[in-house]
């Protein structure tokens, strides 16, 4: 039987995306994005825990998120988790688990998003970005 990884995150970009254009003409994107829980204690008190993930996001995708995410937005990602290792400077074996996105939308206004007052989200899956339609084009 497969296995299925999938991971679903809502959350906030913790800096500006680093793009790097690779020798074979690949684009690759990362930054960290903040989930956020909140849930009340025993005491009734409101608490918050906060979650980092690193986000890797390629080609088509990650010129995307170049050109529209800035820190702090609100985003979707669909991806799938990764963890990869390598030996430091030091000959230590390090490790990480990153969220490589096969989908991204950037959620909220599009003012908030990119500049215009518009409620449109720009959504981009494997690197194809469509811009969100006007309510006046629903077919129903």
């Amino acid at each position: 039987m497969a296995g299925i990884n999938k991971v679903i995150l809502i959350g906030n970009l913790g800096k500006d995306p680093e793009v790097r254009h690779l020798d074979g003409g690949a684009t690759v994107c990362n930054f960290p994005l903040a989930t956020t829980e909140t849930y009340k204690d025993k005491a009734g008190n409101k608490q918050e825990s906060t979650e980092w993930h690193n986000i890797v996001l390629w080609r088509g995708l990650a010129e995307v998120a170049e050109k529209y995410l800035k820190k702090g937005m609100s985003i979707y990602v669909e991806g799938k988790l990764r963890t990869r290792s390598w030996e430091d400077k030091e000959g230590h074996k390090r490790y990480t688990t990153e969220i490589i996105g096969d989908t991204m939308t950037m959620l909220g206004r599009k003012s908030d998003n990119a500049g215009t007052g518009s409620t449109e989200s720009v959504v981009a899956e494997e690197g194809i970005s469509t811009n969100g339609g006007n309510s006046d084009d629903l077919p129903f």
